[in-house]
């Protein structure tokens, strides 16, 4: 037999929703009927997985449906193949697998199969006791597996298990330990064969309206997925169309790579500021003295296809003067509702005897009799008589003008345009509104100054004269009443791009309302190198549809496009509810219109699905979202997934066989074929700004510096290196190196130091150029007299720091120590194919002003902030569920909440800005050849102007300067501001500082109960718990460590699980282990590696993609044979992120420097800490004593409820704790010398600042410090009535802190005192 659809096989039969999309494009292949027996078998091929529970279900509905005995269906894939099965924990399965909807700790053993979505193995706190952990689904419901099991029994099983794979297990079920959930304690995991959905179709069709992610929480598809799943089934191209923006193209631009064309578009936000609504319709001409009729009707309601007409009235206007009149009732054969009622005044009473609808249209026209007629938004009215005369066989195709139109051109300084408001601005007669015959006589009264006005100031005074007119007058209305449509935008070619880019930057910054609206001239200034389709539903074509307007006026709009689109029927099924179309035939018949607007004005119509997510199952995640943002209808079905040719066919197939393909197929992909292959952004392309000489300002700078450091004849290492370096980055990077080095020079003049991130430090000529204090070269002494030096290449040290001191063997000077041996690949990689990337830490009291002599530097046109996107995260989404489900009285257990979690994250949600990103923009070119820009969140009134794309997706084409703000930078400041010590001039082998990290002596206490051993609380990089613990698992004793410690710390997978294990067991020493990126590189290629495989083996450990794919062939193999030992390899395998040294080395080198003074200069170490890093100083506990600060420190520990602001005074409190120990004190806050937010050093002591005292904000403290000036207070009133902007709840603070000790707490004067 052939092929039948399965709804068509079974066509009386409506399954479920959830089966209904299982089951979309499953075909009956072959069956058989037992009449006797009442049984049917059939085989049934789909393109997705059908569970076991999902066929035994299906059979159970089928069988009561048709009343028969026996149903069993085979389901096939469409390929037919039957994937293998490997079973992965105990025996091959043979039970059924049930429906894990019906799932409950009662049932025992069952068999379940499903998709993984979270995975999870890991060793227990008992050692060899290891818990296997994932969730599975089958889209109806989600359970944990959960298995116990020693290393042994482990097996493979942690690398054979991973999301996206679909499992069958056995097991069973049971609560989980504390009772809330229920798991399923598995004995046999099989892992099984899934056939993902397919495009069959001979001809594949191209989807050209795509929404991802990137559509403000509204859609869900994964742009780089959906685009896989497209080269997957052959499609030609896909289009991406998010709302109003752009920003999926670069993650759609680097997954095609060739193998599918991107259409790069936008849904926008559109509104016809120039034609959208025109004033005469229809052929008909006459001059403005001539008869024309004026009319109006009332109605039962607004809707056409629903409501009835109950009233016209008309008038004859000639020569500006009413010469006849009309009326009539009409019979709506129903009743009226009471606001019907009120509205207008009519009642039943009046409508009884009234005529019907067919006697009353026939007297209206024949007093009509062929004039052309006007009315006040005339759509309404000429709709309701268009629909009238249709269902009673009248012709009606008048010409008509639409005063309301008129109003708001001729009009634009009013902001309403009812008709009773114009009437009263033009001066016009009181008349009963909401009676048909009354406003039919104002729309006559009104026309007659609209026609003086045209003839007096436009010159025309004809009706054809008018709309051309129009056109000048209408973009220069208010667009805040215009409600925006929906319009598709593609770019045909990279002009077209541009223009698009350009498109959206204005919808931002210029048109913004609630939406960013593009506006047609807009749109038509830009029209080159675009393609502009319809829309759906919410476009201007549609909604034109259907509210029935005329043939030509269709044909008008229409004319306007490059090619029609329309829907499956279930898009626009909210019609039906909403009363919009009756039945789905409307909805059929809206389409057909649409066609046959195509055929007629020769455009090309095609089918669009609309896509918001990819697959059918994912239908419930956008229910979450649209319950989110409190759609009343947001569980209402919308199965508007990624369907494939055949589907769309079907959906279509009422269109007949040869039109259904041409708007599926054909001309879909005559669309795509007007689109050229357009690349996004030219790959390792730098558009550099122009700083004037800066390649020879760069090349003398750093051989000036290179000869000032080590003589005329630097040692040939040096040359060689800075030759390499700089033959990669002159005239390619200069202008990225000498616009870092313009910005850190500015600084340091202005007193700030600036700290490097990133891999900047492992360039020699960042060094040279000042960018970096990090001395990548090998460990090294040089005479800062005679520039004699000694290299140290035999690994015996890790940096110069460490290395002895040492006198000059020629002229007897001191050596300085250097170096601290970072490769430059890690920075530009081998062959310089790495564009540069300077990451700056100024001091966050200076980055203001860095931002703007950036601007100043390249121009205030050329410089923009680097935009982020702000995603819904895990946490915000998993609310979105808990209560999705809990207004529902649904109740699931934890892995089907994970899974409906997972399945919202990063949906696009907001904009923003990046803290210290700046993007510049060569002068010879526009943002626009690169990116979209934006204000940050949708702010119209932001001055910021940031990228619409991320920084990362442009980094190879334009520089970027990161320059954040940190407290580091401005701690050195006020430290050197305090002691006049010169921070760059400490020395960082300093043993008293060293010796912090391993033990508090130095500072006058040891071992203490609450702060452990070390020395580290305050300091940068060490300061939280989990790097103290660190600092005692490994005794730092020199510095090359602590960069090693820097780099556990920062990496993901580095420390806990990996480098701890190995260092505390004995396995390997701290140097041994893996910490920073560089480590690897330097150590293989000490071990005889190639040093570009050692590269290429280093880059992909520290991106995780070892650790997510496994080594590259051959790996393994060549560090086994240049002895490699076997738990390096396996320390490698298990990394995720892995930080560079040369970062790791400038932010050790400050926090060393900050360590100094902590021990030499310790009350200017916690004033400035106090004033700069405390996030939460509050006097009361902390000027309350070593023993009350003890106790609220035990207190928050011992509260698993504390909130953020606890938290971060407990950090605090620490460092109270620690300052009372070293047997200092703060003195009682002094309205007259406690600074506004400054700790002051006194004697032995701190004497707190104002805004210590809890809530007392900056502004308010520095009022204070302002009035206080010159005055002695002789009372508390007096001091709170002088500094106004502290609260009562301010003053009784300070009273409690003993700020007014001494003080009468008024000014009054007591006659009985003394006596």
């Amino acid at each position: 037999m052939e092929k039948i659809g399965f709804f068509d096989f079974f066509g009386s039969f409506l399954p479920p929703q959830e089966f209904r999309s299982m089951l979309t494009g499953a075909k009956v292949v072959s069956g058989e009927v037992n009449r006797e027996s009442r049984a049917l078998e059939a085989e049934v091929e789909c393109q997705h997985s059908v569970p076991e529970a999902a066929v035994t279900a299906l059979e159970q509905l089928l069988q009561t449906h048709y009343d028969l005995r026996q149903i069993r269906l085979r389901f096939v894939s469409a390929g037919g193949k039957k994937s293998a099965e490997q079973v992965l924990l105990g025996k091959p399965i043979k039970g059924r697998p049930i429906s894990m909807e019906g799932l409950n700790p009662k049932m025992g053993t069952v068999v379940v199969e499903g998709k993984v979505f979270f995975f999870d193995c890991h060793e227990t706190r008992r050692p060899g006791v290891w818990v296997l952990t994932f969730d599975i689904t089958d889209n109806q419901n989600s359970v944990t597996v959960r298995k116990y099991m020693q290393t042994k029994e482990l097996g493979g099983l942690q690398s054979a298990i991973a999301p996206g794979m679909w499992l069958r297990v056995q097991g069973i079920m049971e609560l989980t330990r504390d009772g809330k959930d229920m798991q399923l304690a598995p004995f046999n995991i099989v892992k099984i064969g899934h056939e993902a959905r397919k495009d069959t179709a001979r001809e594949k069709r191209v989807e050209l309206h795509l929404h991802t992610r990137m559509s403000n929480m509204d859609a869900l598809t994964d742009p780089a997925a959906v685009i896989k799943e497209a080269i997957s089934w052959g499609h030609p191209a896909i289009a991406l169309t998010d709302h109003g923006v752009c920003q999926a193209f670069p993650d759609a631009w680097h997954t095609a790579k060739g193998k599918i064309k991107i259409l790069y578009g936008v849904e926008g936000y559109f509104i016809n500021n120039l034609d959208d609504r025109v004033v005469v319709h229809g052929p008909a001409d006459q001059d403005f003295d001539d008869e024309i009729v004026c009319f109006d009707i009332e109605t039962t309601g607004l809707q056409v296809m629903k409501e009835a007409i109950t009233e016209i009235g008309a008038v004859v206007l000639k020569n500006g003067e009413i010469t006849d009149r009309f009326q009539t009732f009409v019979n709506p054969g129903r009743r009226l509702t009471p606001e019907i009622i009120g509205l207008t005044g009519i009642t039943d009473a009046m409508l009884k005897d009234a005529p019907q609808p067919k006697e009353a249209l026939e007297a209206f026209l024949k007093f009509v009799d062929g004039r052309p007629l006007a009315a006040h938004n005339a759509e309404f009215d000429i709709g309701f008589i268009r629909e009238g005369c249709r269902r009673a066989g009248l012709d009606f195709s008048p010409t008509y003008v639409d005063s309301l139109i008129l109003a708001q051109n001729l009009l634009p300084e009013l902001n309403k345009f009812k008709l009773d408001v114009v009437a009263e601005h033009l001066d016009l007669p009181a008349f009963n509104h909401h009676r048909a015959s009354d406003d039919a006589g104002m729309v006559g009264y009104m026309l007659i100054p609209f026609f003086e006005k045209m003839r007096r100031e436009l010159g025309i005074s004809r009706l054809q004269e008018i709309n051309e007119k129009m056109l000048e007058l209408r973009p220069l209305g208010n667009k805040n009443h215009r409600r925006p449509k929906h319009i598709i935008i593609l770019a045909k070619n990279k002009l077209g791009l541009k223009h698009l880019y350009q498109l959206v930057s204005a919808s931002n910054l210029k048109y913004f309302k609630r939406f960013p609206i593009i506006p047609k001239t807009e749109l038509a200034a830009h029209r080159e190198g675009l393609i502009i389709g319809s829309a759906c539903e919410a476009g201007e074509l549609f909604r034109a549809v259907v509210e029935h307007k005329d043939w030509d006026e269709l044909k008008r709009i229409a004319s306007f496009y490059d090619y029609l689109e329309i829907q499956p029927l279930c898009n626009n099924a909210f019609m039906l509810r909403s009363g919009e179309a009756r039945d789905e035939e409307d909805l059929r018949d809206f389409n057909r219109t649409i066609v046959r607007l195509g055929a007629e004005l020769h455009k090309p119509v095609c089918a669009t699905g609309d896509v918001h997510f990819m697959e059918p199952e994912d239908e419930i995640f956008r229910h979450v979202l649209l319950a989110s943002k409190k759609f009343p209808d947001a569980d209402k079905s919308l199965p508007i997934y990624f369907k494939t040719t055949d589907e769309m066919l079907e959906e279509f197939s009422y269109l007949g066989e040869e039109t259904a393909y041409e708007v599926v197929v054909k001309n879909t992909r005559a669309i795509a074929d007007l689109v050229e292959e357009i690349e996004l952004l030219p790959p390792g392309q730098l558009f550099p700004p122009r700083l004037e000489n800066s390649e020879q300002e760069l090349h003398d700078m750093v051989w000036s510096k290179c000869h000032e450091l080590y003589g005329e004849n630097p040692p040939q290492l040096i040359v060689d290196r800075l030759n390499v370096e700089l033959g990669g980055i002159l005239g390619k990077y200069d202008v990225v190196y000498m616009s870092a080095q313009k910005l850190v020079q500015r600084s340091l003049e202005n007193g700030y130091l600036v700290g490097s991130r990133g891999s900047v430090g492992s360039s020699l000529v960042a060094y040279m150029a000042g960018i970096t204090e990090v001395n990548s070269l090998p460990p090294h002494y040089r005479c800062p007299r005679c520039k004699h030096t000694e290299f140290i290449t035999d690994g015996s040290y890790g940096c110069g720091a460490d290395m002895p001191d040492k006198t000059c063997p020629q002229c007897g000077e001191k050596l300085v120590k250097d170096g601290f041996d970072i490769p430059f690949e890690t920075f530009l990689g081998y062959g310089g194919g790495k564009v540069p990337d300077i990451d700056l830490n100024f001091s966050g009291e200076y980055q203001a002003r860095a931002h703007r002599h950036a601007v100043e530097m390249f121009g205030e046109t050329q410089v923009f902030r680097a935009g982020t996107i702000g995603t819904l995260a895990e946490k915000t989404a998993y609310g979105f569920v808990r209560k999705y489900l809990e207004e529902r009285d649904i109740t699931a257990g934890n892995a089907e909440m994970n899974r409906l979690t997972l399945g919202c994250v990063g949906v696009r949600r907001t904009t923003g800005q990046h803290p210290g990103g700046l993007v510049v923009v060569p002068d010879d070119m526009d943002v626009e050849d690169f990116t979209a820009v934006q204000h940050p969140a949708d702010a119209e009134d932001a001055e910021t102007i940031t990228t619409h794309f991320e920084y990362h997706c442009m980094e190879d084409n334009l520089l970027k300067l990161d320059m954040l703000g940190h407290d580091d930078p401005s701690m050195i400041r006020m430290l050197e501001d305090l002691t006049g010590v010169n921070a760059r001039a400490i020395p960082l082998d300093d043993p008293d500082t060293m010796s912090i990290f391993t033990s508090s002596k130095v500072l006058g206490f040891e071992n203490d109960e609450l702060l452990g051993p070390t020395g580290a609380v305050a300091i940068p990089e060490f300061n939280t718990r989990f790097t103290r613990q660190m600092l005692i698992d490994t005794q730092p004793k020199d510095f090359n460590t602590l960069v090693r410690l820097s780099g556990f710390s920062h990496g993901t997978d580095v420390w806990l699980g990996n480098a701890r294990e190995l260092i505390v067991g004995g396995t390997a020493s701290v140097l041994q282990t893996v910490g920073c990126r560089d480590d690897i590189m330097l150590y293989l290629i000490s071990m005889g590696l190639d040093p570009k495989m050692s590269f290429k083996i280093m880059e992909a450990v520290r991106k995780g993609k070892v650790k997510k794919g496994g080594f590259q062939e051959g790996w393994v193999e060549a560090m086994e044979e240049h002895g490699v030992p076997q738990w390096y390899i396996e320390s490698l395998a298990k990394i995720g992120y892995l930080f560079p040294k040369a970062h790791a080395v400038a932010y050790v080198m400050m926090a060393f420097r900050i360590a100094w003074f902590k021990v030499h200069e310790p009350l200017a170490f916690y004033a400035t800490f106090f004033t700069i890093r405390a996030k939460a100083f509050d006097a009361e506990f902390c000027c309350a004593g070593k023993e009350a600060v003890e106790r609220k420190i035990h207190e928050i520990e011992n509260n698993k409820d504390a909130t953020a602001v606890e938290q971060n005074l407990l950090v605090t409190l620490e460092v109270c704790y620690e300052f009372y120990l070293r047997g200092f004190h703060f003195d009682t806050i002094d309205i007259y010398r406690s600074d506004a937010s400054k700790f002051i050093v006194t004697e032995g002591g701190l004497l707190p600042p104002l805004i210590s005292v809890h809530g007392l904000g900056e502004a308010a403290a520095q009022d204070t410090v302002e009035k206080r000036k010159g005055k002695t207070f002789i009372s508390v009133e007096e001091f709170s009535m002088c500094c106004s902007k502290l609260s009562k709840t301010h003053i009784e603070q300070l009273k409690a802190l003993g700020a007014f000790a001494g003080m009468a707490d008024t000014s009054q004067v007591n006659l009985f005192d003394g006596l």
